[in-house]
This record gives structure tokens, sequence and C-alpha cells, in this order.
């Protein structure tokens, strides 16, 4: 079934509920649940009232879909997702792989013939685990020549990550940031701080996360990058300006093994004549005998300067 529940388009089969309402300009929040309501929080998500769609339409064989400025999403009576831009291509697309009976309602010849399929495989999947948490993936439709870029810092050297295989979680040297900017003109965010991970196939794109309630990304479309990076910035906030002794030069080093060592290092700097704004103190993996006194140094530092 699916109906307009005030700005958003809601698709609902036996227990599962997805819906897809705008979050700013030419962007859509996506969510999806077994419970029998969404969880409310907004994650990464700034806590932004839904703007109102351009429209919102469900047509007679079941198909709904909803409008927002650059982009568009259609739902069909399967529950399968679709984004296009506003030339009407497509940007992404679920990737689903079921059987479809060809005296179901709402299922005509085209569509039988394209995803008729004996694998079983969903595009969104819940597979509860113990304590009321769900392992959910969600799979998308790859296209082989597109290109990926994003998703924060992680110790590789590739630019492009498709055909990639990542890890959504935080380790030494590690910084994942599920945001996604592809070169089809659109960005997506996977809303969920569960750990898990993505892969960026040739074949298929997969979202998962381990332990999690419900599925919720967003996703926007633009004419060019810095047009769908204006737009996560404006999702997620803005990021604050440096203050001023931030915007020179920094020493940092791994590490420091003494208080004089470091000290040491801020004289020479002084007796050179070099200009030095910050001194990065990595003091974590030192034994507790040799721990250096923070307060004590910033006061000598200061008193030399």
């Amino acid at each position: 079934m699916i109906v307009k529940k005030e700005n958003a388009l809601v698709w609902k089969f036996g227990n599962e509920t997805l819906m897809i309402e705008p979050w700013l300009e030419n962007s859509f929040r996506v969510r999806s649940t077994k419970y029998p309501h969404f969880n409310n929080e907004n994650n990464a998500l700034e806590n932004i009232v839904s703007s109102s769609p351009d429209e919102i339409s469900i047509s007679e064989d079941g198909t709904g879909e909803i409008k927002n400025g650059k982009i568009k999403a259609t739902v069909d009576i399967r529950g399968k997702v679709t984004f296009t831009n506003q030339k009407g291509e497509i940007l992404l697309e679920e990737y689903q792989r079921v059987r479809n009976d060809a005296f179901e309602e709402g299922i005509v010849a085209e569509k039988l013939e394209l995803f008729n399929s004996a694998l079983n495989i969903k595009s969104r999947e819940f597979k509860p685990i113990i304590g009321g948490d769900y392992a959910l993936t969600v799979r998308f439709e790859a296209n082989k020549i597109e290109k990926i870029f994003g998703m924060g810092q992680y110790q590789q050297d590739f630019l492009d990550l498709k055909n990639c295989r990542l890890e959504l979680a935080h380790r030494n040297s590690q910084a994942s940031v599920p945001f996604a900017l592809s070169n089809k003109g659109y960005g997506f965010l996977w809303n969920n701080p569960a750990i898990g991970e993505v892969t960026f196939g040739k074949n298929l794109t997969e979202w998962k996360s381990y332990s999690t309630k419900e599925i919720d990304y967003w996703i926007t479309a633009g004419d060019n990058p810095a047009e769908i990076e204006e737009k996560y910035a404006d999702a997620t906030g803005k990021v604050p300006m440096m203050p001023e002794y931030g915007m020179g030069f920094w020493q940092s080093k791994l590490r420091y093994q003494t208080q004089e060592e470091l000290l040491e290092a801020a004289r020479e700097y002084k007796r050179r004549g070099l200009p030095i704004d910050v001194i990065v103190c990595d003091y974590y993996h030192w034994p507790l005998a040799v721990i250096i006194n923070l307060i004590l140094i910033i006061g000598q530092i200061q008193k030399r300067w």
C-alpha cells in the first residue's frame, strides 16, 4: 500500500514501513523500519523541519512518486525505490531479484519480464538479532562506469572508490565518513551510526549495518560536485572557521619521549626565528612515570615568547 502522509510518501507491506520525505532542496531522507514507529533520531542530520515536496502522486497501478527540485523518487507496488534527476536520468536504483506473480495486482508484463528472478534477493533486508536490533542491508543496482569519491580517510591510495569494499568504523588512522559523491550527479549519506560496511561493486552496491534499529539514508542531486557538497553541509552542519592561531605552521611528532624534549623543540624554533602556531603533543602512549605536566609546559613556553 502506498499513501501520502503529510509531506512524505509512505509504502507499507507486512510489518515494513518505508518513508521518503523531502530534507532540504533537491534532497530526500529515506527511512524503513519493521517497528510500529520510527525512532525519530536525526543522527548525522541537523534537526531541520522537512520541506514541502513539489509534487506527490499515486497512480492506479500502485506506483508512487515524490518530487523535490532536481530529484524524484519512484516507489513501485513491490516497494522498489528509484531515484531520477530533473532530466529523467536514473541516479540510483534499488537492486531487487525476486519472483513476480503474473497474476498479482499491479504487475504488468514489462515488470514481469525485467525483474522476475528466482534469486529471492530483496533490496532492503532485515535480519533480527538478539536484543531487538536488526542486521540491515540495502542494495542498489551498480553502474560499472560510475566513479565514487569521498567516504572519509582510509589507508589506501584510491581516489575513485568504485570496486572497493570499505569498513564503516573508526580505527587508529581510519576515519569513516559514510558520504559518497558520485559523478552521476548525486550524493549519498548512510545516516546510521552503527558499525558496518559498504561495497561499491561492479555488479552491486551494498550498504550494511551490523546492529541497528532501522534503515536511514539521505540522498541529494546536483549539477556539479560543489552544489552537492553544499547541500551535504546544509544537511549535516557547517564546519566552524578554525581560530587564527591554528592557521599557521603545526609541529607534530610521534612522539616526544620527555617533557624536556618537547621544550627543546619549542626553544629551537624560537632560536631560529621560525614562526610556529601549534605544537601537537602526543602523550597518550607515555608511561605514567614520565607523563608531562601540560600546564607547566604551556606556562614555560608562554614565558619565553
